[in-house]
């Protein structure tokens, strides 16, 4: 989903990704089921670590991984999804929220080095990951946080808000993100969500068009 101002002030919702496709299903399932919840702060799992290299808008990525956190052993079609369709802005303040080991975060501060990337994330495994990071992208305009959800940012505003969602972590927590979104976002900017709309799509409207007001 992308929350999308007109030019005329007003604003709409539209839908940019309705679904991620049935491929990346069978993955998220079995992550679900044989891995802890990645959103806590404090994984339990031992540290086993990993490393991807990836091809994200033309440019090379490689990512340090490791058990306790999402999608460890590739970049999940969700996160791909999001990279490949965000729109950034020209300049100013990107938030990535539930940054993971830094994807999304690291891939808007490559892709416009006039922006200023902050990436949150309540685990501390992630944080540390997506630091390490963005030693390895060569990436100097971005910082990460440790918090839940907004904490971290509460009196910024913004210009962009991404997130691929920790949809494991239950609805209330992708409804506050989705909720407590507009009260940090500056007048013209965007928020861009991946969901797959089979399983959250309808939901998420509803909730969308509650904050965001309907199109």
């Amino acid at each position: 989903m992308v929350w999308l101002p007109k030019q005329n002030g007003c604003s709409c919702l539209g839908a940019l990704i309705p679904n991620v496709g049935k491929a990346a299903k069978p993955k998220m399932r079995k992550e679900n089921r044989n891995s802890e919840h990645y959103f806590v702060e404090r994984p339990k799992s031992k540290l086993k670590l990993g490393i991807i290299h990836t091809y994200l808008r033309g440019k090379s990525f490689k990512f340090l991984t490791a058990s306790g956190v999402f999608s460890k052993k590739r970049l999940d079609l969700g996160t791909r999804v999001l990279i490949e369709s965000m729109i950034l802005p020209e300049e100013g303040f990107v938030l990535d929220i539930g940054c993971g080991y830094g994807a999304v975060g690291i891939a808007a501060a490559t892709f416009n080095p006039k922006l200023h990337v902050i990436m949150v994330d309540v685990n501390e495994r992630a944080v540390w990951l997506a630091k390490q990071n963005l030693e390895l992208n060569n990436v100097t305009n971005a910082e990460v946080r440790k918090g839940y959800l907004y904490k971290p940012v509460e009196n910024k505003l913004f210009n962009c808000i991404l997130s691929n969602p920790p949809v494991s972590a239950g609805m209330p927590t992708v409804k506050a993100i989705i909720a407590e979104a507009p009260k940090h976002m500056t007048a013209k900017a965007t928020f861009q969500m991946v969901v797959r709309s089979k399983i959250w799509g309808k939901r998420l409207r509803t909730i969308f068009e509650e904050n965001f007001g309907k199109r």
